[in-house]
């Protein structure tokens, strides 16, 4: 009997994740376009002040819709770098090497932005 992997028996792997990062990856998108509006909005009718700004950011719910987009930009760009080094990256070492020091930086940029946005 030949096992020819084609149809609805065939074993299929390592694609499972792709529907939910496409998917999570729009839903970033559309965050940081809500805050980029915000930002706009603020910009347009306040003040353009530092004292403005940092009074714009001192209000706790202005940092937890910061938080979120500051999240939302993280993982959307984990998630376009980590398919660049999985696209052209071929060597599995140098891969891993890169995607580790990927996720090293952009969890030392959650954690200084964090600092950064609750020092205001």
């Amino acid at each position: 009997m030949a096992n020819n992997n084609v149809g609805p028996k065939r074993l299929v792997v390592g694609a499972h994740y792709g529907l939910k990062d496409w998917l999570l990856q729009r839903i970033t998108a559309v965050i940081l376009v809500i805050f980029t509006l915000i930002l706009l909005v603020a910009f347009l009718l306040g003040d353009s002040t530092y004292d403005a700004w940092a009074g714009l950011f001192a209000n706790q719910i202005m940092k937890l819709i910061t938080f979120l987009a500051i999240s939302s930009l993280l993982y959307h760009a984990w998630v376009g770098i980590r398919d660049i080094w999985m696209d052209y990256i071929k060597p599995v070492g140098i891969r891993l090497t890169l995607q580790v020091l990927t996720a090293l930086w952009l969890i030392a940029s959650f954690g200084y932005s964090a600092q950064i946005l609750w020092r205001v």
